[in-house]
């Protein structure tokens, strides 16, 4: 009796261990299939900003195909005006404007500014889009061409003046990189042409490298940092480079961007070739953006 006893407890811990083994072995097998589906999947990154806009340039960031972003963005005096114009509060100027997402890589804008009474149109197209898994980008690229057009009163009407006077145009180029959850990187290598320039000796093409980056502070804030350097050769006399710093505040539909800038103009013109503030003089303008999102075409569903 007691040989079979002991029998039956070998046998028992025989399969117990064997179950184990295999359970052990079917845990391994099942982790390994899950690596290799996530393997053959393509992981895209996304939020590497929190919207379209950096402070006053582009964002690598695109509008859902469907989807129109109203944007209002304001820029006050300079704070140094002093306490007669409230710091800059007294003096403002306004661009309104309406971005659509086409497709998942295309997006267009419109726009129109009290400064210099201009309107503008751009496009927008995502080239490579920063990935991981089964195809592994390092970076997300977009290419960006803008239009622009000044409606000032001629400054000589006796003259014959023409309607191509009045326009400029910009192209860019945005390469950017989400290192982390909070920290993104971009460059925006830029060429700005003038149909008619201010000055005589003033280059027709304008050329800038631009920097930008966002840390995030909290979920639904980040700090904002843009400058653009103007290639010496190809800049206006008597303007400065362009930089801002900022802070994003997400809200629901609305995205809040409050900054600070030496920049008047909310156009790639006026805010990368004719910035005249410096920031060693207090020539500082106080300004914010707000961005709402509106559903006015629904995605079909799959």
């Amino acid at each position: 009796m007691t040989q079979k006893l002991s029998l039956l407890a070998l046998f028992v811990f025989i399969f117990a261990f064997a179950a184990k083994a295999q359970d052990i072995d079917l845990n391994k097998m099942l982790e390994e299939e899950q690596a290799k589906e996530e393997k053959g999947k393509v992981h895209y990154t996304e939020a590497t900003f929190k919207t379209t806009r950096l402070i006053n340039g582009h964002s690598i960031e695109n509008i859902a195909p469907g989807i129109m972003d109203l944007k209002v963005s304001h820029r006050f005096g300079t704070l140094n005006s002093g306490a007669y114009e409230f710091f800059g509060l007294d003096n403002a100027s306004m661009r309104l404007g309406f971005d659509f997402g086409i497709t998942p890589r295309l997006m267009v804008g419109v726009g129109r500014s009290s400064y210099q009474k201009q309107f503008d149109g751009f496009l927008k197209y995502k080239i490579l889009r920063q990935s991981t898994g089964k195809r592994t980008m390092p970076i997300s690229m977009s290419v960006v061409s803008s239009t622009m057009v000044t409606s000032l009163k001629w400054s000589d009407p006796t003259r014959k003046n023409f309607f191509t006077s009045r326009m400029q145009f910009a192209h860019q180029l945005i390469i950017a990189r989400k290192f982390s959850e909070s920290t993104s990187l971009q460059l925006m290598p830029t060429i700005v042409h003038y149909n008619l320039v201010p000055k005589a000796n003033d280059p027709n093409d304008v050329i800038a490298i631009g920097f930008g980056g966002r840390q995030k502070i909290t979920k639904r804030i980040s700090i904002n940092a843009e400058y653009y350097f103007q290639v010496p050769g190809y800049k206006f006399s008597g303007t400065t480079d362009a930089l801002s710093f900022g802070f994003d505040i997400e809200t629901g539909g609305h995205v809040f961007q409050l900054h600070i800038t030496n920049s008047r103009g909310m156009t790639e013109r006026t805010f990368i070739s004719e910035t005249n503030g410096k920031w060693s003089k207090g020539d500082l303008l106080f300004g914010f953006n707000i961005s709402r999102v509106f559903t006015i075409k629904k995605p079909r569903k799959k």
